[in-house]
């Protein structure tokens, strides 16, 4: 017998369960990123010193940039992981799309969205 081509239904069923905790997380990362973002404005009237009022709303700023950015990000990460559930149902999934051999159970289980092999994303750099 030669080469596995492709994993097993049963081994397809663990990264899907894998990847569903990792994009419930994600979704709640993303949401409480989202939610900084819409919410965070905190400005209240009692303070009226003008200086202190400039470096909050500076600080504010820098902070729902950062989070807009981790929020960028995050939802990246969930596209990710719910075009490697879409892997899972046509069966492809696992499959390096450099070499067209399998990726090794440890990096999915590490990375499970990864679409490259380790040898493949080392030739990329």
């Amino acid at each position: 017998m030669g080469e596995k081509t492709r994993y097993s239904d049963e081994e397809l069923k663990e990264f899907k369960q894998i990847i569903l905790k990792k994009l419930e997380k994600a979704q709640e990362d993303y949401d409480m990123y989202k939610s900084s973002i819409t919410h965070g404005d905190g400005n209240d009237t009692q303070d009226t010193s003008p200086t202190f009022k400039v470096l909050e709303e500076g600080a504010a700023t820098l902070s729902k940039e950062e989070a807009g950015k981790l929020a960028q990000r995050q939802l990246k990460f969930i596209q990710h992981l719910q075009a490697a559930l879409v892997r899972i149902e046509n069966k492809t999934y696992g499959i390096c799309r450099e070499t067209g051999k399998l990726i090794s159970k440890e990096r999915l289980r590490a990375v499970p969205h990864a679409t490259l092999c380790i040898d493949a994303k080392r030739s990329l750099g």
